[in-house]
């Protein structure tokens, strides 16, 4: 406490300071206490206040837990003395079972006084109500059955409580009354005939109908009676419950059924338009019964029945049965363009189940669709044989013209660009793009498998165009003179491949609604992937061809003296590459680096041959020299046809070979070798002995001793470029070989 007034004491002085801080402000010194006085009366007055109320709710508390206090002890004091009286009355209760029985006894025969005119009378209300029945008066005729029911139904209840076990009198109340189930079944005969008929009955006595319905609610009402007395007696009247309720929904549905079976007035053999026919008039019923229902039916039928509803299911369940009986029979391709089209467009229109007066009592996107899935796809199936045969035809055909013009003496057409191409993709294209605009028109799934389908066939055309090309190839190598223009078209052949993507991708955005690839387009993709990279490789084998003399002059004693090989070389690639600018990107890209790479590697299959060992250092630094500057020439050549960010790399193997043949100290060959290895990682053992055998002045014990090491500390290759010498084989000597060397060099120089 005396922290606190410290405290308060502190704050009030700082305050006063804050207050007379000018002189000028000493006059008004009454004035600031009048009003701290206030402010302090103030918050005074409210606290106290909080604390009064703080205090009442804590003496109402108190008071009402003193009150249930004392309520507990009554309602214990209460439970205490009911519980001696019940012990009591035990001994009372049991002394009863005399009077109960007495009480059953009165009921049993108070139950048959009170039944007693009406057993006496039942012949007669049975020939009534079967009077009643015959004339329509369906109200009254289930009145007095109704009245027969209940007399039959006391008296066996009240049998069966004085003696459940007592069969005979059971029986002989049956036959009593066994006429009372006949007048049942006529009745309810009446009712379903007048359901039957109920579209007729509702438009001209639509009393009639309601009696119906209001009968059938009389025997479920009775029915739940009876239930309900069955779980507390076990005791349940002969034929209950009738479930007539659920009988009025099955006849309903049959009559369903039945008018839009008999829809079909007319066979294929007397109208090939009889489907066509038979659709039209089904749509016609369904809709005007739907509206007859809507507009009359439904203010005969209690609000809990869901009336329209239940029979907008009921037609809707009805159509699908018969369309399914449709789809099942051997249709014409017509017919099941009809059948679908009708199925998927016309059904949930606005001409039939989408029609604005029953739009908006049920919702037609709820439905469940006319035919399962599998019928639509079975039936699509076999719509698309005949279209899946034709295209093959079209597309045989298409690709037969294709490579007469193949065999032609003038270069194929360019498109605007300048890249070759020819006419195939626009034909083959053209075909689907009708197709899939008739397949639009009928159902957009239909649309998007009927793409498929069309991409299905381009596949295995797609194969067919490969080993076209294929054979087209083998047919040139027998002769190369022919096809003069085999260049030109097998250019060609590589530019429709990226045409054709082109076009299917165009066909997807147009006709498709999904964005995802599928197994088929990657197909597609891989196929005409292969037939460029293929039809590049018959190119580039053409040029290796005319190449291959040439590269066999590399690496030998006529080359180390003087040639020319690599100039002719690099001209003719140059020379063809100027036709090979007409191939489409990426293709092209593609093929100038492989170009490059195939170059490099023979070059470097030249050095492994060993067709030369360098027998000096002079030798050595002349094939070195003349190496480096021809990997240079190759280096200008391929970076004008752009082969890419690899151009270095590659020429660069050639040069870092030279440096290992250009070495004039062998005790450093180890380092320029491990540098190779280093740059090279998939260089082999056998790459660094051919390389040391070409060199000619590395000893047995040098070479065995950088394999040795070299084999200790290998180099792991990342696989992150593409490999040089993996495919590079080194020949070996055999021991034929040998022979036949030392035969030859023997015959020499006897000579």
């Amino acid at each position: 406490m005396e922290e606190t007034s410290r405290e308060a004491v502190a704050t009030a002085v700082q305050r006063v300071a804050g207050m007379l801080q000018r002189s000028d402000q000493l006059d008004k010194v009454e004035q600031y206490r009048r009003r701290e006085a206030r402010k302090k009366a103030s918050v005074e007055a409210r606290l106290k206040a909080a604390i009064q109320s703080q205090l009442d709710g804590v003496r109402t508390g108190l008071t009402q837990l003193h009150s249930a206090l004392l309520d507990v002890k009554d309602i214990q004091s209460s439970l205490a003395d009911v519980s001696k009286d019940w012990r009591q009355s035990i001994n009372t209760i049991e002394n009863l079972k005399d009077v109960k029985d007495a009480v059953v006894q009165h009921s049993q025969l108070a139950s048959a006084v009170e039944n007693l005119k009406n057993i006496f009378s039942v012949p007669e209300i049975v020939a009534d109500t079967q009077q009643l029945i015959e004339q329509a008066e369906l109200l009254q005729a289930h009145r007095k059955l109704m009245e027969l029911e209940c007399s039959r139904d006391d008296l066996m209840y009240e049998q069966y409580r004085m003696d459940s076990k007592n069969t005979s009198d059971m029986n002989l109340i049956s036959i009593y009354f066994e006429d009372v189930q006949g007048l049942s079944d006529e009745l309810a005969k009446q009712l379903w005939m007048v359901l039957q008929r109920s579209m007729v009955t509702v438009r001209r006595d639509p009393t009639m109908l309601v009696s119906v319905v209001r009968i059938i609610e009389r025997e479920e009402k009775i029915d739940r009676r009876m239930v309900d007395r069955k779980k507390q007696t076990g005791f349940i009247p002969p034929g209950r419950p009738k479930r007539w309720k659920d009988k009025m929904f099955e006849v309903l549905e049959a009559t369903v059924s039945t008018r839009i079976e008999g829809t079909q007035s007319v066979t294929r053999e007397a109208d090939k338009m009889w489907l066509v026919r038979l659709l039209e008039i089904t749509r016609k019923y369904v809709l005007d019964d739907l509206i007859v229902v809507q507009n009359l039916m439904v203010q005969c039928f209690p609000p809990h029945y869901n009336t329209f509803n239940r029979f907008f299911g009921l037609y809707h369940n009805a159509v699908s049965s018969r369309v399914k009986e449709l789809a099942s029979e051997d249709l014409e391709a017509n017919e099941i363009v009809s059948l679908l089209t009708w199925v998927l467009n016309t059904y949930k229109s606005t001409e039939m189940m989408g029609h604005p007066e029953l739009r908006v009592e049920c919702d037609i996107n709820h439905l469940e669709p006319l035919l399962p899935q599998d019928v639509v796809d079975e039936l699509l199936s076999k719509y698309v044989q005949t279209f899946t045969s034709n295209i093959t035809g079209w597309l045989r055909k298409a690709l037969e013209t294709d490579k007469k013009d193949w065999q032609k003496e003038t270069e194929p057409e360019a498109d605007q660009d300048g890249y070759y191409q020819t006419t195939l993709p626009a034909i083959v294209f053209q075909m689907f793009e009708q197709n899939l605009q008739v397949a639009a028109q009928i159902d957009g799934d239909f649309k998007e498998q009927v793409l498929r389908l069309c991409l299905k066939q381009m596949n295995t055309f797609l194969i067919r165009y490969r080993e076209e090309a294929v054979l087209y190839k083998e047919e040139h190598m027998r002769d190369r003179q022919l096809p003069q223009c085999y260049v030109q078209y097998m250019i060609a052949i590589i530019n429709n491949c990226q045409t054709f993507k082109e076009s299917i991708n165009s066909l997807k955005r147009k006709y498709s609604q999904s964005s995802e690839p599928t197994d088929s387009d990657a197909a597609i993709e891989r196929t005409l992937n292969e037939v460029a990279k293929e039809g590049c490789q018959f190119l580039l084998d053409e040029v290796f061809l005319d190449l291959e003399h040439h590269l066999n002059e590399l690496l030998t004693r006529k080359w180390l003296t003087g040639s020319h090989a690599v100039d002719t070389i690099c001209v003719t690639v140059e020379d063809y590459f100027n036709d090979f600018n007409k191939i489409k990107k990426p293709f092209n890209q593609e093929m100038t680096s492989e170009a490059l790479r195939r170059v490099v590697v023979e070059y470097i299959k030249a050095v492994m041959q060993k067709r030369i060992t360098f027998k000096s250092a002079d030798e050595r630094r002349e094939g070195a020299e003349r190496m480096i500057k021809e990997a240079d020439q190759f280096k200008f050549l391929f970076r004008k046809l752009a082969a890419g960010e690899d151009t270095d790399r590659l020429c660069g193997a050639i040069a870092a070979i030279a440096e290992v043949f250009k070495l004039t100290d062998p005790t450093l060959l180890f380092l320029e070798v491990t540098t190779l290895v280093s740059k090279y990682p998939d260089i082999r053992e056998e790459h660094i002995q051919a390389l040391l055998a070409v060199r000619g002045d590395a000893s047995r014990e040098m070479r065995q001793m950088i394999i040795g090491t070299l084999s200790e500390n290998k180099v792991s290759y990342s696989g992150v470029t593409q490999p040089i010498f993996k495919d590079i084989t080194v020949p070996t000597i055999t021991m034929t070989t040998m022979t036949t060397m030392t035969s030859m060099a023997t015959a020499k120089l006897l000579k």
